[in-house]
């Protein structure tokens, strides 16, 4: 690399460092779009401003095949600081590394996609190309919806994408699905001297979740590319302390492998409650964002895998070559969901690729190596450069 590459450097890490100070749980992502808009201006993006949902969005180029790069800007909290190496919101550097809540998941990516974009600028590879940079909203709890809005308020329709989520600078060729249900159960509420009288919603549900572990079971026993279910949230409704349950609730957590199907999660949801008096539905999950916009995600995502003939596995493959020296030794599979399903639901190439190991994603003492963070940008540059379309 030129030079040039240089200069960006430590402007970059200070950048990374800047946004992990700035506090963005979800739906409170405001400041960090804020710095994200102004460093786009002030690297020189053709366009550069939040949307409607509260998006941070630029663009360099006007014409030309469109390449999208996305992070999200939402963190999960950090309920446990007391307890970090360092402060969670300090940024502080130790071992080369930046510490705090979203080093990892996912500040560095983004800070290297902004500058990513800008060095590919620099570097005349954008010629004839339009390239999207966003950092979305609201991903911790509504993958996809967020880019989703986005490309409808703007009409986009991104030829290629690069999900920046942290992949410890491994590529990464997609992700297990996700579906997310509740089931409820109906009983009929009685006073508590007298529980004969009434039945017990909690009761109805006590085999259903023996069930749900029973099918954890089998799918995990089904080799090493297995699903899972988990339950993950649980409640009832009664008139009092005094009385029977009269409606239970759980909900669930699927996830996907390839070749697993809609019609594969509804017939274990039918399996799963079949003789029992409840009912299943989709976990809608509903949130505002920092804007204002309603945000409606419906959690039912495939598994999904780029073929190994796309372009832009292609030119993965030969940025990676480029930014390292040697041609990718190994490359990766999420176990988690993005905001890739997206442009995976309608027919976009989409890859993965960002700094930092993602199972130290909402740990306590996240952090994320500086140099992978640089070289992370490098290779945003060059696979901008290497799509020759």
């Amino acid at each position: 690399m030129p030079l040039l590459y240089e200069s960006f450097e430590t402007e970059l890490i200070e950048f990374t460092r800047r946004l992990v100070r700035l506090q963005s749980y979800s739906d409170r992502e405001g400041a960090v779009a804020e710095a994200v808009i102004a460093k786009m201006r002030e690297l020189g993006y053709d366009e550069a401003f939040i949307d409607g949902t509260g998006n941070a969005v630029g663009f360099i180029g006007e014409a030309g095949k469109l390449i999208h790069f996305d992070s999200h800007m939402d963190t999960v909290e950090a309920s446990d600081a007391e307890e970090w190496l360092l402060p969670p919101f300090s940024a502080e550097i130790k071992d080369g590394c930046i510490y705090g809540r979203g080093s990892v998941d996912m500040k560095s990516g983004l800070a290297a996609s902004v500058y990513g974009a800008a060095l590919a600028k620099e570097l005349g590879y954008a010629k004839g190309k339009r390239i999207c940079v966003s950092g979305s909203v609201c991903e911790e709890y509504c993958d996809g919806e967020n880019i989703k809005m986005m490309y409808k308020e703007l009409s986009l329709r991104p030829d290629f994408v690069v999900i920046c989520e942290p992949s410890d600078n491994v590529i990464t060729l997609g992700h297990k699905g996700k579906a997310q249900m509740r089931i409820k159960t109906h009983g009929v509420s009685a006073h508590g001297s007298a529980p004969e009288k009434g039945i017990n919603a909690v009761y109805e549900m006590a085999e259903i979740i023996e069930r749900v572990e029973a099918l954890n079971k089998r799918l995990t026993s089904q080799g090493a590319l297995h699903g899972t279910i988990v339950l993950s949230d649980i409640s009832c409704v009664s008139a009092s302390l005094n009385a029977v349950p009269s409606e239970a609730e759980i909900y669930l957590d699927r996830r996907l492998v390839l070749g697993e199907t809609e019609e594969k999660v509804r017939a274990e949801m039918e399996e799963l409650i079949s003789g029992k008096r409840a009912t299943w539905e989709l976990g809608t999950l509903r949130r505002t964002s920092w804007k204002g916009a309603p945000l409606v995600y419906e959690p039912l995502h495939m598994a999904w895998k780029i073929s190994e003939t796309s372009p832009l596995y292609a030119a993965a493959n030969a940025a990676y070559e480029a930014s390292f020296g040697k041609a990718p030794g190994k490359y990766d599979f999420w176990d988690f969901g993005t905001n890739a399903v997206t442009p995976v639901s309608m027919g976009i190439e989409t890859i993965g690729f960002g700094p930092g190991e993602y199972k130290l994603a909402h740990m306590r003492d996240e952090h994320c190596a500086t140099e992978k963070i640089k070289n992370a940008a490098k290779f945003y540059a060059e696979i901008i450069g290497k799509l020759n379309i």
